[in-house]
């Protein structure tokens, strides 16, 4: 599947927001999650301007696809804990930070083959 560059600029910035929330994605056919112990700073510093990342082998920044659970996923008792997160001065950053650190996918980066629906059989999270 080929993906236009703002694609690729809304998978980075999606990814950017979940690293502290131990996000967990699939490079190359092998798992992998960033945490303290890998420098995240250098890998997004390695990102060029056509969203290379140069590593000990190249890779483009959609061969980068998070585990991420639908919308359609949440359990009522999360929806109560979403929509009882406390919203400041009409700033949704706390409803977002819970979203992302539950794992779920509020930019449709499935539907776009931009990441890997989280499922039964299919969770890293466990």
């Amino acid at each position: 599947m080929t993906h236009t560059r703002g694609d690729k600029i809304l998978l980075l910035k999606d990814l950017c927001a979940r690293l502290p929330y131990g996000v967990k994605f699939l490079r190359e056919s092998w798992n992998y999650e960033w945490d303290q112990e890998m420098s995240v700073i250098e890998v997004l510093e390695d990102i060029d301007k056509d969203g290379y990342i140069n590593n000990t082998k190249v890779y483009t920044i959609e061969d980068i696809k998070p585990y991420l659970r639908p919308m359609s996923s949440m359990t009522e008792e999360e929806e109560n804990e979403y929509y009882n997160t406390e919203v400041s001065s009409n700033i949704h950053s706390d409803r977002i930070d819970w979203l992302n650190a539950h794992h779920f996918d509020y930019r449709d980066l499935i539907e776009k083959g931009l990441a890997i629906e989280v499922t039964e059989k299919n969770n890293p999270y466990k």
